[in-house]
């Protein structure tokens, strides 16, 4: 079993637990150990084979022995119990708006259903109106609940749901009284994907700002409005909630709702050490002798004797140990960002001529454009023989002429790792093209030894300067390709081949927690934005946040070097 299904084995006993009724702190663990597979930066068969499962983070005895049941045996005596005393297919249930495990229990036990068609019918039916604490309004809310949930398609990628926070937010600030307006929670932490849109305002006056916020463009439904706390869904199922705090108290307010829960442990448990009660409202001295209120978040950290830490750290990855003791890194910036090394064009599935595109690079400061259109096997896309690719050639010679020194044009390719592992093109041409980026295309859902081997010939041949988009992911359609992360790592550490951060939102493919793992290993990171057109230039600060949730300096991206280093790191590699 690979980290993500041994989460989500976790996240389903967690959810029987509390539909069971088991104490919260059980249910708690299993959560714990969820998230920390999730993030983990290597595969958890490795810890298990060298013994160390219970360095995993939130991973006790008790937990370790059943993750070495699942990757022993592939299942787990513990949950084929549990779901014998609870229907599996009931925490399909926590998903609905207004049903929580009390709830769902009583359902389940008093009707029998087990179902979500069941439950729909049982509530269009009028079933659930005679059981304790339920009525026709709980039925209505069940109803349109479930109804909701066949728009969503569960956590919304960043790329669909950045723009849309943007937008609210833009709105929000011109709302007078208005004094601040940020995203919070998973989408301020910029993680690939976040769940409901998290927003805070600041204002004196809250009812202007509640107001302004439910009547918002294609809102579908107001599912909450009160004094200071509001909740809509869009027409698409988008949902979004909005806070407004007094000024004085907005710092805090929106520490805390950045999360993550664990890293705002953290900062709980050292405030405790200094005599202080950090909530989302203050920080209370626990002598009772009065509160501190922080209008920035800079304050909150300062009051804790810390340097502000970037949101894109604050996942309890060691940042707040970092910060005390004065090791943050200075992370990379947009501004830093010198070279993009993976560009389309007209020559295979590119909207724009290379010299409009190597234009519109330059106006937004790029020094140095790699055209990288496809090889020849990606039929689809128009892929290039060798043939047009020296037509290509005598395309960028004239395009640089024009352009002059604004901007520095690379005659480049994405070739195919093909299914059999081989590249696309000879070695003899490889090595006549100023960069190579090797991308898996197809034939992602080979086995693991297979997939992982043709990621590591193309590691392994010298021609190859980058490896783009590694796992081949497309957020939410596709899932990564499986691969033995720790061997590419390994293989990678080894032959100085760069690492792509793809920016487009629909792959941030490498994702942080490799790329954080690269980067110990000394492996150089390219950030490229994968631009098919001027506008999905713009998407360079997607693979931006992804490197400093990895916690990159400008240091560890061959994207930001001087444009005579990056040429002579690629002329030394061939």
């Amino acid at each position: 079993m690979n980290n993500r299904e041994l989460a989500d084995t976790f996240t389903l006993i967690a959810n029987l637990l509390e539909i069971k009724g088991e104490i919260i702190y059980k249910t708690l663990a299993y959560r714990k150990a969820a998230e920390s597979l999730t993030s983990l930066g290597r595969d958890a068969k490795e810890y298990w084979k060298e013994g160390k499962l219970k360095d995993i983070p939130g991973v006790g005895q008790a937990i370790a022995d059943k993750i070495a049941e699942l990757l022993e045996t592939g299942q787990l005596e513990f949950l084929e119990k549990l779901k014998a005393e609870v229907p599996p297919g009931l925490a399909d249930w926590l998903a609905v708006p207004g049903l929580g495990p009390k709830k769902i229990a009583l359902v389940w036990k008093e009707l029998g259903i087990t179902t979500l068609p069941e439950l729909d019918q049982a509530a269009k039916d009028g079933k659930l109106r005679g059981l304790p604490g339920m009525g026709e309004k709980s039925e209505a809310q069940i109803i349109a609940g479930i109804e909701s949930l066949s728009r969503r398609s569960g956590r919304l990628p960043l790329g669909r749901a950045y723009p849309l926070a943007q937008a609210i937010i833009a709105q929000l600030r011109q709302v007078p009284g208005v004094s601040a307006a940020e995203p919070a929670g998973s989408l301020r932490r910029m993680r690939p994907t976040v769940g409901d849109l998290d927003i805070l305002v600041a204002a004196a006056e809250s009812a202007p700002v509640m107001d302004a916020f439910v009547n918002l463009p294609r809102v579908e439904r107001v599912l909450g409005k009160g004094e200071t706390k509001a909740s809509i869904e869009f027409t698409d199922g988008v949902r979004a909630q909005l806070w407004v705090h007094p000024p004085e108290r907005f710092g805090t307010a929106l520490q805390y709702a950045t999360g993550s829960k664990d890293h705002n442990v953290r900062l709980r448990e050292l405030a405790l050490d200094k005599g202080l009660s950090l909530s989302e409202h203050a920080l209370t001295r626990t002598d009772g002798s009065g509160e501190i209120t922080c209008a920035t978040e800079e304050e909150v950290y300062a009051a804790l004797g810390l340097p502000w830490i970037p949101p894109e750290l604050r996942e309890d990855r060691g940042e707040v140990q970092a910060a005390r003791s004065g090791k943050l890194p200075k992370l990379i910036e947009i501004g830093d960002i010198r070279a993009d090394l993976q560009v389309h064009s007209t020559w295979s599935d590119g909207k724009l001529t290379m010299l409009e595109m190597a234009r519109a690079a330059a106006r937004r400061g790029i020094k140095v454009i790699a055209f990288t259109d496809h090889s020849v096997s990606l039929g689809v896309t128009g892929g290039l023989s060798i043939e047009r690719h020296a037509e290509q050639q005598k395309e960028i010679e004239a395009a640089q002429k024009e352009l002059g020194d604004t901007i520095r044009i690379l005659h480049a390719s994405e070739v195919e790792i093909k299914a059999d592992g081989s590249l696309d093109y000879p070695d003899e041409f490889l090595a006549t093209l100023d960069l190579v980026v090797a991308s898996l295309h197809t034939s992602l859902r080979q086995p693991r030894e297979k997939v992982t081997a043709r990621l590591l010939n193309a590691i392994r041949n010298p021609h190859v300067d980058i490896i783009g988009h590694p796992t081949g992911r497309l957020i939410p359609e596709r899932e990564a390709a499986d691969l033995d992360m720790e061997a590419v790592l390994a293989a990678a550490a080894e032959s100085g081949v760069a690492l792509e951060i793809n920016a487009h939102p629909a792959r941030l493919d490498l994702e942080d927690i490799y790329a954080k793992r690269a980067k110990e290993l000394g492996i150089p990171i390219s950030i490229n934005t994968d631009a098919h057109s001027e506008a999905d230039l713009d998407m360079l600060h997607f693979g931006i946040a992804t490197a400093r949730r990895a916690w990159l300096t400008a240091e560890d991206v061959i994207n930001t070097w001087p444009t005579d280093k990056l040429l002579d790191w690629l002329k030394n590699r061939k």
